[in-house]
């Protein structure tokens, strides 16, 4: 199996045994429906100022797992952070949160998943944490471990499946 052609479903179907399989409720938002990579997380509330620094680095194909709280007050990922994670060789970002800039993002080869859409930016005071694990969505998504998403969900192993 290459990575071009993986699927969700086919990868549960192999190593169901071995895999975490994320409950429904996150939407596809980002111009790339199918990514995966290593994660690496975030926890956070209401202030994007983490997101910022990460999606500033390379990216190495990687995957970011925001734990905003499941916080519907505010976004903590608009167009120009998607756009500076997108050029930075992030594979994509999977948000317990909300986004905003929907239609710009949608055109970004970047895949995003997040609860929803609401037009209002966070606060910037720099408070959260970096390589932590982070629970949501029925998975507890660790620092390093391997993510795959698409169309039908998102599942997470420890281990690289291809």
């Amino acid at each position: 199996m290459s990575d071009k052609d993986f699927k969700t479903a086919d990868l549960s179907d192999e190593f169901s045994d071995q895999l975490q399989i994320a409950s429904p409720g996150l939407r596809d938002f980002g111009g790339v429906t199918k990514f995966y990579g290593r994660i690496v997380t975030l926890k956070l509330f209401e202030d994007n100022s983490l997101v910022r620094e990460v999606v500033g680095t390379a990216g190495d194909r990687q995957v970011l797992v925001v734990d905003a709280g499941g916080s519907m007050r505010c976004a903590v990922l608009g167009d120009l952070l998607a756009e500076k994670a997108a050029k930075n060789g992030w594979s994509g970002m999977v948000i317990n949160g909300c986004i905003r800039d929907s239609a710009d993002i949608a055109g970004m080869k970047l895949g995003v998943k997040a609860l929803d859409v609401h037009p209002l930016k966070t606060v910037k005071k720099g408070i959260g944490e970096k390589d932590v694990p982070v629970h949501f969505c029925g998975v507890k998504f660790r620092p390093g471990d391997f993510l795959y998403a698409d169309e039908d969900g998102i599942i997470v192993s420890a281990t690289p499946l291809f």
